[in-house]
C-alpha cells in the first residue's frame, strides 16, 4: 500500500468513525494512472450496504465538470461550427434570442457570464426533470445582464444551455453523448451518468442531510438573487437527490458518479488514460486558463472561471493553486485536477454538509503527497 493510500485511508476511516461522514470515496490519478483508490463507510445505512469503488453518488454540481467536458469535446470536433466557443446560441437555437439574448455565446455560458442564471418562475421538480419544458422556459426568459458584463453562477441553467446546444448540433441528448464520447471509451459508462436508468438506481449511495444548525432558508426573502436562480424547493437536499424521477432525468447541472469515474475523466483531460485522451493539450490549456471572474451576481462571492471549470481549491482558495481546476458540489463533494502536477482527484460522499471541510482535508493530503 502506497504512502498516499495509507494517509487517505486513515483520514476517511477517521471521518466515518467520528460520525462526520457516513460513506466516502476518494480517487487519485497522476499522469493518467491510478495513484490511490480509497473507500469507507456505508452507502445505505438502512441495509448496511458498503461503499465500493464503483458505487455512484448523486454529487450535484461536480457534474458541471462533465457537462463542460462534453462541450470541449464538441468544440474540438467541430460540432458547433468554425466559431467554436464564440458560436452564438441563436445560430443553433433561434428561440433563445428572445428578449435580446441574441449575442450570448457558448463561451459566455461556460464562464457563467451569459446573464441567464435564473430558472423560470414557478419551476417545479417535475419541470426540471422535463428537458423540453426547461429549455422552452429558459429560451423565453429575460436576461439579468448583458452577456460578458458580469458573472453569476448558473446553477441549473448551465446544464440545459450546454445540453441543448449539444442536442441541436448532434441530434443526440447530452446523456447519450456523455456515454458515447466520454464514459464508454474510458470504461466508466456504468459509473458516471446525467440521467441514471431506474434499473441502475439500486447501486446508488443514499443521500443524507447533514446538520444545518439554526439556519432556516424559508426565512430568506423570495427576491434574493440566489432564490430567483434556484428556489428553495429545488435546492440540493437528500429528499431531492434520492427521488427516482430526479435520478432518472438528464439534469446536467449535476451528475450521478463515483469518485473513480470522474477522477478518470479529469485524468483524460491531462494525459492518456489507457490509450484515451479526451482533448488535445492546447484545448485543455485553453479550457483551464482563467477566463472570467469577479463578484458573483447570484451568491455574492468572488469567483474565478476557466471555460466551464472553477479555478482554485475546494474552499475557493487560489493562492498557490491557480493551476487547479474543477467543480465542487453542494453537500461538499469535489472533483478536478492540477495541470502543474498532472494530478486529478475526486471526493464523493453521501452526507450533505454545508462546507467543504472533508474535501479540503483530503485535498491537503493529496497535494502534499
Amino acid at each position: 500500500m502506497s504512502y498516499i493510500q495509507k494517509q487517505l485511508q486513515h483520514a476517511v476511516d477517521e471521518l466515518v468513525e467520528s460520525g462526520a461522514e457516513r460513506g466516502v470515496q476518494v480517487s487519485v490519478y497522476r499522469h493518467g494512472r491510478p495513484l490511490a483508490e480509497v473507500v469507507a463507510g456505508v452507502a445505505d445505512p438502512e441495509t448496511g450496504r458498503e461503499v465500493l469503488p464503483g458505487t455512484p453518488f448523486y454529487n450535484f454540481s461536480i457534474g458541471k465538470g462533465a457537462t463542460a467536458t462534453v462541450a470541449h469535446v464538441g468544440v474540438e470536433r467541430g460540432w458547433f461550427g468554425p466559431a467554436g466557443y464564440d458560436t452564438r446560441v441563436v445560430e443553433l437555437w433561434p428561440e433563445f434570442g428572445a428578449h435580446g439574448k441574441g449575442e450570448v455565446t457558448l463561451r459566455h455560458i461556460l464562464t457563467h457570464s451569459a446573464g441567464v442564471p435564473g430558472v423560470p418562475a414557478g419551476t417545479t421538480v417535475a419541470d426540471v426533470c422535463d428537458w423540453d419544458t426547461m429549455c422552452a422556459g429558459i429560451a423565453a426568459c429575460e436576461p439579468w445582464w448583458a452577456p460578458g458584463t458580469a458573472v453569476g453562477y448558473h446553477a441549473y441553467t448551465f446544464g440545459y444551455l450546454v445540453g441543448e446546444l449539444v442536442r441541436r448540433a448532434t441530434g443526440r441528448g447530452i446523456g447519450q453523448v456523455l456515454r458515447e464520447e466520454i464514459t464508454a471509451p474510458l470504461g466508466v459508462a456504468d459509473e458516471l451518468w446525467f440521467g441514471m436508468p431506474e434499473a441502475e438506481q439500486l447501486r446508488l449511495a443514499r443521500l443524507e442531510d447533514g446538520p444545518s444548525g439554526d439556519f432556516d432558508m424559508s426565512q430568506l426573502p423570495e427576491d434574493m438573487p440566489m432564490l430567483k436562480a434556484s428556489p428553495v424547493h429545488l435546492f440540493p437536499s437528500a429528499d431531492f437527490g434520492n427521488r427516482p424521477d430526479v435520478l432518472a432525468a438528464d439534469i446536467p447541472a449535476g451528475a450521478k458518479t463515483s469518485a473513480r469515474a470522474i477522477a478518470r475523466m479529469y485524468a483524460a483531460l491531462l494525459d492518456e488514460v489507457d490509450g484515451v485522451r479526451l482533448l488535445s493539450p492546447d484545448r485543455t490549456r485553453e479550457a483551464t486558463t482563467l477566463t472570467a471572474g469577479g463578484t458573483d451576481q447570484v451568491f455574492g462571492n468572488e469567483s474565478r472561471w476557466g471555460l466551464g471549470y472553477s479555478i482554485g481549491l475546494p474552499d475557493g482558495a487560489t493562492e498557490g493553486a491557480g493551476t487547479v481546476f474543477g467543480m465542487g458540489g453542494a453537500g461538499g463533494s469535489w472533483a478536478g485536477a492540477d495541470t502543474a502536477t498532472g494530478t486529478s482527484w475526486a471526493i464523493t460522499k453521501n452526507v450533505l454538509s454545508a462546507d467543504f471541510a472533508t474535501a479540503n482535508r483530503l485535498t491537503e493530503i493529496i497535494r502534499a503527497a
